[in-house]
């Protein structure tokens, strides 16, 4: 596919439009010499494994969800994972493209793919003003305790261990859902309705607060609850004719 043609398809797919404001996403670095793209490896973040990882497979570029660059850099000399990743893609000429925040909120990105991961029916869209229907509202069809639903988002992502906050014998109908870091999404999911929310991290004043409020939050890890975009977009690009592969790199891990 030529690249100005995968670009279109990017941003058809996931609209700019659907980006928060606070957001830099879009094109990381783009070799000038890249005039086709073929192959392409997918990772959730831009680490410096992905990177070489990208140049040893001849991947054209590396897609991800995490911007490469967030807050602004003011050097280049290196000492820094910021600044070691971006040395690294201009010194290998790999092309990084981030999706972020319009990945999280399109149909069929982050929280679609971890609703489906989980077994659980969207009914619904919520977030807040800045990131208006970034979150999903599910059906739990078959009510089932806190302790129990735990126990099932540990079994469907693969985590070592999950964290939740609330009564363990509560019975929940409707869960809320924002993959990685979702503290800013309590409140809007408890005005949603929603039982309680199914995130990767909220901290424990702002859950510990809400399940006073009998709302209710499951931390299962910011990396758990995004990588099963990875593999979602990985086919979306395999059905248009691009090698794709995904990259597991999970950060972090329990002992």
């Amino acid at each position: 596919m030529k690249t100005q043609d995968f670009l279109t398809m990017l941003d058809e797919r996931f609209p700019k439009s659907l980006s928060a404001p606070w957001d830099n996403d879009g094109i990381m670095y783009l070799s000038p010499n890249l005039t086709d793209i073929s192959r392409v490896l997918v990772s959730l973040d831009p680490t410096l494994s992905a990177l070489n990882y990208a140049k040893q497979g001849n991947f054209d570029l590396l897609l991800t969800h995490h911007p490469m660059i967030f807050r602004p850099v003011k050097a280049l000399c290196g000492g820094s994972a910021v600044q070691n990743r971006i040395i690294t893609a201009l010194r290998e000429n790999v092309s990084i493209i981030s999706l972020h925040t319009r990945l999280d909120a399109a149909d069929g990105g982050v929280n679609d793919a971890l609703a489906d991961r989980l077994g659980l029916t969207v009914i619904g869209k919520f977030g807040d003003e800045e990131c208006e229907g970034i979150g999903r509202i599910c059906a739990i069809e078959e009510k089932m305790t806190l302790a129990e639903l735990t126990a099932l988002v540990k079994e469907k992502l693969g985590c070592d261990s999950v964290r939740y906050t609330g009564r363990k014998d509560a019975v929940l109908g409707t869960a809320a859902l924002c993959g990685g870091d979702g503290k800013s999404m309590i409140a809007p999911a408890m005005e949603s309705g929603a039982d309680l929310l199914i995130t990767g991290d909220a901290g424990y004043n702002i859950s510990e607060a809400a399940a006073e409020d009998g709302f209710y939050v499951i931390e299962a890890g910011h990396w758990h609850t995004e990588a099963p975009i990875c593999e979602t977009v990985a086919k979306l690009l395999r059905e248009h004719g691009i090698y794709a592969k995904v990259f597991e790199n999970c950060p972090y891990g329990n002992l």
